[in-house]
């Protein structure tokens, strides 16, 4: 076997790795929202809540509310259940069409209960709570539910500001793809001059076996 058909031997798992990755289900992770948002733009409102069992089915939906910075309580602001005909209901006219859904899609067992706000305001700061009203569905007709409230607080901005620390994480990021990478040639030329010489002291003593079988 020569060193190029080994170097290829080595590399075929990663390849087949590679083909196998966009197949594999990610899990769920419960991601913080952004707080600063930027007025005259969109702006996602995050609110992701995991299930402790992935493997039991549950119905859920999901309840919005809004506190403004003056605001003493807080009040209904959108409401969204996929087994309803409306499915997401703005409740709140102060964002009469300016609402969107931007969760799970065509499921009844939501995890990600994130909406979109259009064209942002100075005046939409405050407080935004988010609630799941999960039922989980187990054998024999038996059911559980659950609640989980979660609180984000917005500020609206005029002009988006980059803190310190955003900007060395983000350079951190691409210092890190970038080193791997080259670690990563630096180890497949490792590979192949080491597999390479193998070859070539492997050829020596063959042909060195051969020439000592036809000497007298």
């Amino acid at each position: 076997m020569s060193a190029e058909q080994e170097l290829l031997l080595l590399l075929l798992p990663l390849v087949l790795l590679a083909l196998q990755a966009p197949l594999c289900r990610g899990a769920c992770v419960e991601v913080e929202s952004d707080t600063e948002a930027v007025a005259s733009k969109g702006f996602k409102l995050g609110c992701i809540s995991c299930k402790m069992r992935a493997e039991v089915p549950a119905v859920t939906t999901v309840d919005w509310f809004y506190r403004a910075t003056n605001d003493a309580e807080f009040s209904d602001l959108y409401h969204y259940d996929y087994e309803s005909e409306i499915k997401g209901e703005v409740l709140d006219e102060r964002f009469e069409d300016r609402l969107h859904w931007n969760g799970s899609k065509s499921t009844t067992d939501l995890q990600d209960g994130s909406i979109y706000i259009l064209n942002v305001s100075l005046n939409d700061s405050g407080t935004y709570r988010c609630r799941f009203n999960r039922v989980l569905k187990y054998p024999n007709e038996y059911e559980y539910q659950t609640n989980t409230t979660k609180d984000v607080h917005i500020i609206v901005v005029r002009q988006l500001t980059r803190g310190l620390a955003s900007i060395l994480s983000e350079v951190m990021m691409y210092v890190s793809i970038i080193g791997l990478q080259l670690w990563l040639v630096v180890e497949m030329i490792y590979c192949y001059r080491k597999i390479a010489a193998a070859g070539e002291e492997a050829l020596r003593e063959s042909a060195s076996r051969k020439n000592s079988r036809r000497l007298p």
